[in-house]
């Protein structure tokens, strides 16, 4: 219990944050994170005012630029910002907008039927996290200007010039106080972003260009095929076959409300729908997704049963069967959209559900019976999982037979450990049996586990479920996990708090991590998303001198050893090249790479969902050419790799 006499709590300690000071004083609840996720979300929220004014009809063009010292300008060819006296405030409705929170035309008022920015937080957010923002408003007539420093302005609203063309610019800086981790933008995030807004919004050309020192480049994202070329742009960066040569697209309208479906099929066994609800992307789904799931389902059965390919006395095809292999795109556009939680990652309108789903039973099986080829080609896919699935579950079934008569079903090469808490619990997941013994002799017995495995694994981004169950490299990385895979992984039952991949720093080592992350990410994706997964970080060098030893992590850190090791530059320093894990003794292992007060371990995250599935469809996929173009555009982000 706390000490009340030297702990006062009182009437004194209630503080009250007036306008956005609340927002400098708690940015994570505003743009979720002072870290580059939140820096990056300033952007989006000028961008997305832009895109909003496109969606009313009044705005053709958004220029994105970056500048010099991470400067930021978002311009685009919309109404332009009200800039007369607001009748309640007593100031220019423009400066409203970006000093109180909660002010928009966003709220009723007619200024937009259908807006992704709801809460009217967006602008003056973004001025309240900036070292300084400019305002500049051109009305038809007149150009209007106004310079804030973190949120706050000296002058008000003021005419500069002339002009006869309308439209917003807003130039910021992200303030170094507010993202003391980073102020610097990545051109690949945003791209990314900017990307999927032209996607979803047929017409809008949006221009981005990077005009930093020494960064200079520029893309203009127009798409007048919208998200029907959205499936297509997927489907050729992972180079991916598809099945149905045409991209399936859908859309219809309820009242204010509107629905756009595109669906494509390819040869992978790797489903990917993206939704999204006024341009904002629901990584979550919501009714909309839910309501176009249903409808699926419904139309492949009814269309098997009634062109008879699935009999009275055969299975109905289930959601995991018909979506094997597809990509598609849902967006939907509503007059007031309902998100459950905070970040908006779910749609909530419950109306929403049915209207989906009618359009897309109607209109799809309407498109099956026209096309009958195309329905047949991916029926027969749709088949072809489920036959896979019942194999799966035969095999999932006989291995759980096997284990339960099994006195230990632990695998054989598994040296566990003595502590069951996973609060301290960690497996290491070694390559080869060598590197093996030596980390077996080195840990900590209470609570480190290693697991050696040997030879290179299924990838299983080429392979269905049931060939997974009954391999011999895999299936002893389930059985000791303990949470089983697929729909029947159960974290709760997971053995080890920590899953910690530990192989050679070379390409062998490299391929071996790549093929268990796929594998975790594809089967046990909760493990990686609960961050449960890590990657060991193994030394390259060893540099002595006598006595004195210390282990180098790349090239820089060995000469800098090398240097600080040989004193006058007379002194004969030893360096060792290590080139795999088996070449260190236990002890060396424990100290540099098993021991929690001095290794380096890195946690595997998915901030991203899409993107990794992205990244590892590409890397381990059939096509070569995606690889190969991946590859040379990030090799300059590879350290410690001695090819």
């Amino acid at each position: 219990m706390a000490n009340i006499n030297n702990n006062t709590y009182d009437e004194s300690q209630i503080q009250v944050l007036e306008g956005l000071e609340a927002v400098r004083k708690r940015p994570g609840m505003y743009i979720g994170s002072s870290g580059p996720k939140g820096l990056h979300h300033l952007v989006y929220e000028i961008v997305d005012n832009s895109i909003d004014e496109a969606l009313a009809g009044f705005c053709t063009e958004i220029k994105v630029e970056l500048l010099p010292d991470d400067v930021v300008c978002v311009s685009d060819n919309g109404r332009g910002i009200p800039t007369g006296i607001h009748p309640t405030e007593g100031i220019s409705a423009a400066t409203v907008v970006y000093t109180k929170l909660h002010a928009g035309g966003k709220f009723g008022g007619g200024g937009y039927k259908v807006a992704g920015g709801l809460h009217g937080v967006g602008a003056s957010v973004v001025n309240a996290l900036s070292e300084w923002l400019e305002l500049t408003v051109k009305d038809g007539k007149n150009v209007h200007f106004q310079r804030f420093e973190r949120g706050k302005y000296s002058e008000p609203l003021k005419i500069i010039g002339e002009t006869s063309e309308t439209g917003t610019t807003v130039k910021f800086k992200a303030d170094s106080e507010i993202f003391e981790e980073t102020t610097h933008y990545d051109y690949e995030v945003l791209l990314k972003r900017l990307r999927e807004q032209a996607f979803l919004n047929a017409g809008i050309k949006i221009i981005f260009s990077d005009l930093r020192d020494g960064e200079e480049k520029s893309e203009t994202l127009y798409y007048q095929g919208g998200i029907r070329e959205f499936v297509t742009h997927i489907h050729t960066t992972r180079g991916l076959d598809v099945i149905n040569e045409n991209v399936i697209y859908i859309s219809g309208t309820q009242g204010t409300s509107s629905a756009e479906i595109a669906m494509q099929y390819n040869d992978s066994y790797n489903e990917l729908i993206l939704s999204f609800a006024n341009n904002i992307h629901t990584v979550d789904g919501g009714t909309h997704e839910t309501g176009f799931k249903n409808a699926l389902t419904k139309v492949f059965n009814e269309y098997g049963k009634k062109f008879g390919l699935i009999k009275d006395t055969d299975k109905s095809l289930i959601g995991d069967d018909v979506r094997e292999g597809l990509t598609a795109i849902i967006s939907v556009k509503l007059e007031n959209c309902e998100f459950e939680g905070q970040t908006k990652g779910k749609l909530g309108n419950t109306e929403v559900r049915a209207f989906v789903e009618n359009l897309v039973t109607e209109k799809l099986m309407c498109y099956f019976e026209e096309n009958p080829a195309v329905a047949r080609s991916i029926f027969d896919k749709a088949v072809s999982a489920q036959k896979a699935r019942e194999a799966a579950k035969k095999a999932r079934e006989l291995s759980r037979r096997k284990s339960a008569m099994e006195r230990d079903s632990l695998p054989g090469k598994l040296a566990d450990c003595s502590e069951s808490d996973i609060r301290y619990t960690e497996i290491y997941i070694v390559e080869g049996d060598s590197a093996g013994g030596s980390a077996k002799s080195g840990r900590d017995r209470r609570y480190q586990a290693i697991l050696p495995l040997w030879g290179k694994m299924l990838n299983v981004e080429k392979a269905r479920i049931d060939k997974v169950y009954g391999n011999e490299k895999l299936m002893p990385v389930v059985t000791a996990l303990g949470t089983s895979i697929g729909e029947d992984f159960d974290i709760s039952r997971l053995r080890y708090g920590k899953v910690i991949i530990m192989a050679d720093a070379d390409v062998d080592g490299c391929h071996i991590r790549t093929l268990l992350l796929t594998f975790f990410f594809r089967f046990m994706k909760p493990l990686i998303a609960n961050g449960n997964v890590y990657i060991a970080q193994p030394p390259l060098f060893k540099v002595s001198r006598g006595k004195q030893v210390r282990y180098a992590f790349s090239d820089a850190e060995r000469d800098r050893y090398i240097a600080e090791l040989s004193g006058d530059g007379n002194a004969k320093v030893d360096v060792q090249r290590y080139k795999g894990l088996g070449e260190m003794d236990p002890e060396q292992l424990w100290e540099t790479t098993m021991n929690p007060e001095t290794r380096t371990i890195l946690k595997v995250e998915m901030e991203d969902a899409a993107r990794a599935d992205e990244i590892f469809t590409i890397l381990m996929g059939d096509k070569v050419a995606p690889r190969k173009e991946f590859i040379e555009k990030n090799a300059k982000y590879v350290q410690n790799l001695d090819i």
